[in-house]
C-alpha cells in the first residue's frame, strides 16, 4: 500500500473568488485515497501565494522529506495550480521530489510522468495558472497606472495623509492635521539649511512624527506633497507628473529648495552644535583673552553639577555659567522698547515694502522670459530629431533636462504672482515679540534660546566683567533702536543738532563787546530780547 502526503493550498483572494476551500480539497483527496487504498500519513495545509515555493508549509515538508526518506510516497493535491504556478519552479521541484522518492500527483489532472508524451499535458497545467497570474497582474498594474494619470494617490498615503472614502466609496487621501504640521515644519527648516537633515528628523520625531528614517528620506523626495503625481517610466512612456485631485501641504517652490538642498545644488551653511540647557550660549562667547571660541561644560560637586563657560588649549579664562545666563538677560532687556514706538516702525516697513512691490513686476517678466527660452530650445530640439539631426537619445536627454528646468520657473512664477501678501499680521506679531523680548527668552526653550539670540547678534560677543560686549546688532533692531531714541529725544524737547557757537553769552545782545567776561577777554555773542514798537 502506497503512503501519501495530502498537500492543500488556497490563497485568499482565491478562496474569496473561486470558492476555493480548504474543507472542499480535503475530501476530495481524502475520497480519492479511499478509492485508490492509498494511506495517508499526513496532511499539510498552506495559505501563501504558488509563485514560489518559499512557503513556510512546504518547506517544512521538504525538510521533513529530506531526513526521513522512503516515509512518503506520494504527495497529492487537487490540481498542478495548487502545486505551484511557476513552471520553471515546477520542473525544478519535481526532480528534487523523485530524487528523494517521491511523485507529485494532481488528483483531478493524473499524468503518467515516466510517458514523454505526458509532458507536454505538464507543461500546460504548469503554463495556464502562470499565464492567468501574468495577466491578473499586468490588469492591475494599468488599472492602477491609469488611475495614478488621473491624479489619483495609490497604495499607502505618504506621512501627513490619510486615507479617506466619500458617500460614494471614492478612495482618495486627506490632509492629517497633526502629521501635516510637522512635516510642513520639516521642508521649511530643511530649505534653511541651517541644521543637518539627520537632526531635523531626530527633532520632527519628538514633535510627534510617525515615520522611520528610510520613510522620510523618501517622503521629502515625494511630489505628492506639491499636489502633483508621479507617473513612472513605462516601455517608451517618459517619466512625468501629472496634477493630483489632494490637496498640497507645501508650495512648489519651497519643495525645489528642498531638493536642491538634498541634492547639493544649494549652498548652506549647517549648525550642528547640541547643546545643554544650562548652558545654551555655547558657541556664541569669545574669550576677552584670546579670542577663541567658548565652549561650556559641567563640573560634578558635592551635591550637584556646576556649570562654567571656558576657554581651552592652555587658556585658564572660565566663567560660571549662571552669571554669564543673567548677563544676557540683562543685554536683551536694554533693547527692549515699548510697543507705541514700534507702531511708528512699522508703518515706515510698510510703506517701504509696498514701494519695494511694484519691481516684483519686472522680475515676472524675466521668469516668464526664461520660461519662454525653455519652451524654445524643446520646440528646437524636437525639429532637429524630426528632420534627423538629432538622435532619439539626445533628444530625450534634451527633454528631461528642460521639463526639469520649466517646472522649476513655474513654480517660481507661481510664488512670485502669490508674494504680494498682507505683511500687517507678521510685523504685529514680529513687534509684540520685540516689545518683550527679555520674556520671550526667558520663557523659551534651549533651541529657542539660541535662535533669539543668533537673530539679534549676527557676530559672537564677549562677557567681561559681568558685561556683554557686542560689536554688532541685527541691523532691523538697529534701525529700531535709532528711530526710537530720535523720538525719544523730541519727546524730552532735546535738540540733537549740535553747534559750535559758544556758550558764553552777555545780556547786551548781539552787539560785540571787548569787555572782559570774568577774565576772559575775547569777542562773544550775546542774546537779548528784542522788542518791536510801531508808529
Amino acid at each position: 500500500m502506497k503512503i501519501a502526503d495530502l498537500y492543500i493550498r488556497v490563497s485568499t483572494d482565491e478562496q474569496a473568488d473561486k470558492g476555493y476551500s480548504q474543507r472542499d480539497q480535503e475530501e476530495r483527496l481524502r475520497k480519492y485515497c479511499e478509492m485508490n487504498s492509498i494511506q495517508i500519513r499526513k496532511m499539510v495545509t498552506e495559505d501563501h501565494s504558488a509563485k514560489t515555493f518559499n512557503r513556510p508549509a512546504w518547506k517544512k515538508l521538504l525538510s521533513e522529506l529530506r531526513s526521513r526518506r522512503g516515509h512518503c510516497d506520494l504527495i497529492l493535491f487537487t490540481k498542478w495550480d495548487r502545486f505551484s504556478r511557476n513552471a520553471g519552479d515546477s520542473y525544478q521541484m519535481i526532480s528534487t521530489l523523485r530524487n528523494l522518492g517521491v511523485e507529485p500527483q494532481a488528483i483531478e489532472q493524473p499524468l503518467d510522468l515516466t510517458i514523454p508524451e505526458n509532458k507536454m499535458m505538464l507543461a500546460f497545467y504548469l503554463a495556464a495558472p502562470e499565464v492567468e497570474n501574468d495577466r491578473r497582474a499586468l490588469n492591475v498594474f494599468n488599472g492602477m497606472r491609469r488611475a495614478k494619470k488621473e491624479g489619483r494617490v495609490m497604495g499607502r498615503p505618504p506621512v501627513g495623509y490619510i486615507n479617506r472614502i466619500t458617500e460614494t466609496g471614492k478612495k482618495y487621501i486627506a490632509i492629517k492635521e497633526d502629521q501635516a504640521l510637522i512635516m510642513s515644519w520639516v521642508f521649511e527648516e530643511i530649505a534653511k539649511g541651517q541644521i543637518h537633515t539627520e537632526q531635523i528628523w531626530k527633532v520632527a520625531k519628538k514633535k510627534g512624527l510617525k515615520c522611520n528614517r528610510s520613510g522620510f528620506w523618501v517622503a521629502l523626495r515625494n511630489p505628492i506633497y506639491i499636489g502633483k503625481v508621479l507617473i513612472n517610466e513605462y516601455k517608451d512612456e517618459e517619466a512625468h507628473l501629472v496634477e493630483g485631485q489632494h490637496e498640497p501641504l507645501i508650495t512648489e517652490s519651497l519643495f525645489y529648495e528642498v531638493q536642491d538642498v538634498l541634492d547639493g545644488r544649494k549652498k548652506i551653511k549647517r549648525t550642528t552644535i547640541t547643546v545643554d540647557p544650562a548652558i545654551p550660549l555655547r558657541g556664541y562667547l569669545l574669550c576677552p583673552k584670546c579670542c577663541k571660541v567658548l565652549t561650556g561644560s559641567a563640573s560634578k560637586g558635592r551635591h550637584k553639577y556646576y556649570y562654567y563657560y571656558h576657554c581651552t588649549n592652555g587658556c585658564t579664562f572660565r566663567e560660571k555659567a549662571p552669571v554669564v545666563n543673567e548677563g544676557i538677560v540683562e543685554e536683551i532687556r536694554k533693547y527692549v522698547r515699548p510697543l507705541p514706538f514700534l507702531q511708528l516702525y512699522k508703518q515706515m516697513i510698510t510703506s517701504v515694502y509696498n514701494s519695494k512691490m511694484k519691481y516684483k513686476r519686472s522680475d515676472t517678466e524675466l521668469l516668464k522670459e526664461k520660461l519662454q527660452l525653455e519652451n524654445q530650445r524643446l520646440t528646437r530640439a524636437r525639429n532637429l530629431l524630426i528632420a534627423g539631426d538629432l538622435d532619439a537619445d539626445d533628444y530625450k536627454k534634451i527633454k528631461i533636462e528642460t521639463a526639469d528646468n520649466i517646472n522649476r520657473l513655474e513654480a517660481q512664477l507661481t510664488t512670485q504672482n502669490d508674494s504680494m501678501i498682507n505683511v500687517d499680521p507678521l510685523l504685529n506679531r514680529a513687534l509684540s515679540n520685540i516689545s518683550q523680548l527679555d520674556k520671550l527668552y526667558e520663557e523659551a526653550s534651549t533651541e529657542g534660546k539660541r535662535k533669539i539670540i543668533g537673530s539679534m547678534f549676527p557676530e559672537k560677543f564677549t562677557f567681561e566683567n559681568n558685561e556683554v560686549r557686542t560689536t554688532k546688532i541685527n541691523e532691523a533692531l538697529r534701525l529700531m533702536l535709532l528711530f526710537y531714541k530720535e523720538l525719544y529725544a523730541k519727546k524730552k524737547g532735546q535738540n540733537q543738532q549740535k553747534t559750535d557757537l559758544s556758550s558764553y553769552v552777555n545780556a547786551e545782545g548781539f552787539e560785540p563787546s571787548t569787555a572782559c567776561l570774568e577774565g576772559r577777554c575775547s569777542i562773544q555773542l550775546s542774546y537779548a530780547s528784542i522788542s518791536f514798537k510801531t508808529k
